[in-house]
């Protein structure tokens, strides 16, 4: 039998591309409520008690709510893959990251709650999290994170901002430095010191850059750029969706490159005569920072072949 989904919030940005990339396949269902009905709590009981996995594409608290809502059915309950921050960082929902370790893809198909890693986590979790395994970084090292994403992450009031032409072209935010993604990165980089974030929107629909710079002299060894990509490059071999790039001299680096897939391209911008090095993460913040990655895991938690780039993505991208 065809395993049949339903997205509780499909109306939301993330919703709406997964559900998208769900349309091209013919090998799930994917189930809806009527619009008048979707925040009916008994319509999406009833839902739920229908299809084989749910999606939670809502704000923390309506995620817990709607887990709450699918714990209620007991034995009767579906999967969850929830896209939200609420259950991130927590002990008994599954990391859904799956390049996070070999194991993870096998993890995540066998749990039956899994998170959707957040967008700006998953480009630093994925440069750092090798390199601290392998030594080259220390776990209580001091690491800043800056990244910069389009606009469509930032959410329906934000969207409306940049498409009226309101809002700037660019600016830096979370400069409280409580930013919700920090507890999940430091958590599943492998960090035991709490790391600097800084994230930055600009006037573009989407598209994400995660740099991290390192002084290397600081560093166990004082390992040179190349040690680094060496290390990333032994962790990646043979991934589907993460690809270890040279870093050409003297180039820049634009966000859009991978939009519409979910590829994530990892660099070692390095000096190592200065003694220093920037790691960078390019990705779509709405393909592997989100609804690529979610489809990715469906996939993995349902057991069925996926497909995680949309129509329009470039070639050179999709690769």
């Amino acid at each position: 039998m065809t395993p049949s989904i339903f997205i509780d919030g499909e109306a939301g940005t993330t919703g709406l591309q997964i559900r998208q990339r769900l349309e091209l396949l013919s090998n799930v269902t994917v189930r809806s409520i009527a619009p008048e009905r979707r925040k009916d709590p008994e319509a999406r009981r009833a839902m739920m008690e229908e299809v084989d996995l749910v999606v939670l594409c809502l704000p923390d608290d309506a995620a817990r709510e709607s887990a709450a809502l699918a714990a209620s059915l007991g034995a009767r309950a579906p999967k969850l893959l929830d896209a939200s921050t609420a259950h991130r960082v927590a002990a008994d929902w599954e990391y859904g990251l799956a390049e996070l370790s070999p194991e993870q893809p096998a993890r995540i198909a066998a749990a039956a709650r899994v998170s959707n890693p957040g967008c700006y986590p998953t480009g630093a979790i994925l440069l750092l999290r090798p390199l601290v395994e392998a030594g080259l970084i220390p776990a209580d090292h001091p690491i800043s994170v800056n990244a910069v994403s389009g606009y469509s992450g930032g959410g329906n009031a934000m969207i409306a901002a940049y498409e009226a032409r309101t809002a700037p072209d660019f600016e830096l935010y979370g400069l409280t430095l409580e930013h919700k993604h920090v507890a999940e990165l430091q958590l599943h980089a492998g960090l035991t010191r709490r790391p600097i974030f800084v994230p930055s929107v600009g006037d573009f629909r989407q598209g994400m850059i995660d740099s991290i710079p390192l002084h290397l002299d600081l560093l166990p060894g004082r390992p040179d750029p190349a040690a680094l990509e060496d290390a990333l490059r032994l962790r990646y071999a043979g991934a589907e969706h993460v690809r270890v790039v040279p870093a050409e001299a003297g180039a820049k680096l634009e966000p859009q490159a991978l939009n519409n897939t979910n590829g994530i391209e990892l660099r070692v911008h390095g000096n190592a005569r200065r003694g220093q090095a920037v790691l960078t993460a390019r990705y779509d913040n709405l393909g592997k920072g989100a609804s690529g990655a979610a489809v990715q895991n469906i996939g993995l938690m349902l057991g069925v072949a996926v497909q995680t780039t949309l129509p329009g993505a470039t070639q050179q991208a999709a690769e």
